[in-house]
């Protein structure tokens, strides 16, 4: 079979366009990611306690089942799903305090999905979220953790631990079970 020069550069765009579509959604998720990535940096230099304490304080709500520090409305808060029986509330604990600021039920939309989702994977757990993230940071000094979110992988529950020092973010997985 004989190929020509024309052919060659026809596939060679139509892969180069291909690769591009793909490529450049992924790029502008990114931008936005590293602006909210930073945001969140900077904020976290005013947060005086550990995402892990967060863990402990909401306790009082029912069972942690994930924890995150965010911005919200321009102001940083550490955020925690806990889960009392059939009941999710989403925990606001005071970054500066590590006391209870407030406490809402999660009734519906997004929230009740994820918090679901969260339950079920701490339902087989064995090891605590605040131990996952408590092994994390020992394992990544001088990191400081963001996120401790419970998942099914694979059958078994883990727990994707983001952690930040100054700019650099990772992602570790560690088991539950």
């Amino acid at each position: 079979m004989r190929t020509t020069t024309t052919g060659k550069t026809t596939t060679i765009v139509a892969a180069l366009l291909v690769a591009w579509f793909f490529a450049a959604p992924t790029s502008w998720a990114q931008t936005s990611d590293d602006k909210e990535h930073a945001e969140l940096a900077k904020a976290l230099k005013d947060a005086k306690i550990p995402l892990q304490r967060g863990l402990t304080a909401s306790a009082k709500e029912g069972k942690p089942i994930s924890a995150k520090y965010e911005v919200e409305h321009g102001k940083l808060q550490l955020s925690v799903y806990t889960m009392k029986g059939d009941t999710f509330s989403e925990v606001i604990v005071d970054h500066k305090t590590g006391k209870v600021a407030k406490a809402e039920p999660i009734t519906g939309g997004d929230d009740l999905a994820h918090a679901k989702g969260q339950s079920e994977a701490m339902a087989k757990a064995k090891r605590t979220l605040d131990a996952a993230a408590s092994k994390a940071v020992k394992e990544h000094k001088g990191y400081r953790v963001v996120s401790v979110m419970p998942a099914l992988k694979d059958g078994h529950p883990v727990a994707d631990v983001t952690l930040v020092k100054d700019a650099e973010w990772k992602t570790v997985s560690e088991k539950l079970d």
